[in-house]
């Protein structure tokens, strides 16, 4: 799993499937449930750390091999939804990005460096420099648990801070459309180059990491948190606080899962322990 999550670590998964089409997600899960198999929906694997022995149970994913492009991975412009865009759960964010501002559209700058795909952005709510979701999912076509498909608005996908109905009612992305506005394409470009750069000078981005280690607690910022703690470039084997961004925690090269596991445990001690403040993880463990 190493090879598809963005903290580089974790063992085997018991299986590891592709999918390409609606039908076939919905056969597939049909058949895991029936034969009573753990499964786990997979993205870009940008938010979860999965354990050194591995997963036992099977791997969903809609991000095909280098190159293919099936239903999930491509985005729609219908002009009879002025202003607004289709896109696959299994797109990433940043080619969503891209394609509102070929179609000069504006609302998903802000998308551009998410390392993670349509479905898990639905899933968490993903957001950055002030933008998210919420903001612009006029709707998401959603394959509940007893293989229905029904269409949530975007008020009934019920987001709030890095949750939404997808993390309670066991269903899964299929597609979603993005109510946009029509912009001028060379600001719209400019503005995604500026978060480009921002994230650049201020994130570890050359290192394995899940992005933002922990939820912002009410009232603070995690990373300043930590740093007060005293934990900037804190490290426990290949694994650490990141010196660039004390949000992160990064995999240096040759991290186990474990080594991460420790690193986060301990800032939320030292944390605890200095400031009375409890930090969430936001990364899951797999």
């Amino acid at each position: 799993m190493a090879r598809h999550c963005t903290f580089r670590t974790g063992g085997p998964a018991d299986w590891f499937l592709r999918i390409s089409t609606g039908r076939e997600l919905t056969e597939v899960l049909r058949i895991l449930r029936g034969a009573g198999e753990a499964y786990f929906l997979l993205g870009r694997g940008s938010n979860i750390l999965v354990d050194d022995a591995g997963y036992r149970g099977a791997i969903v994913t809609m991000i095909p091999e280098s190159g293919e492009k099936t239903e999930f991975t491509q985005a729609s412009y219908d002009p009879e939804l002025p202003d607004c865009i289709t896109a696959g759960a299994g797109m990433t964010l940043a080619a969503l990005a891209v394609y509102a501002a070929d179609h000069s559209l504006t609302g998903l700058e802000f998308a551009s460096g998410i390392p993670g795909t349509v479905g898990g952005a639905l899933v968490m709510n993903a957001g950055a420099y002030g933008g998210e979701m919420k903001q612009v999912v006029r709707s998401a076509d959603l394959l509940l648990p007893d293989g229905a498909v029904r269409t949530f608005s975007g008020e009934e996908m019920q987001f709030g801070y890095r949750r939404s109905i997808l993390k309670e009612n066991g269903g899964t992305a299929l597609r979603a459309v993005f109510k946009l506005q029509t912009g001028d394409p060379l600001q719209i470009r400019a503005q995604m180059a500026d978060y480009t750069e921002r994230r650049r000078n201020k994130q570890p981005l050359e290192y394995g990491s899940a992005g933002s280690t922990f939820k912002r607690p009410e009232g603070h910022f995690a990373g300043q948190l930590i740093e007060e703690a005293g934990l900037r470039g804190f490290r426990i084997g290949n694994a650490g606080v990141s010196l660039k961004h004390c949000g992160f925690v990064i995999n240096y090269g040759g991290a186990t899962t474990a080594e991460v596991k420790a690193v986060i445990a301990e800032v939320q001690r030292r944390v605890k322990e200095t400031s009375g403040v409890q930090l969430e993880r936001e990364v899951i463990y797999l």
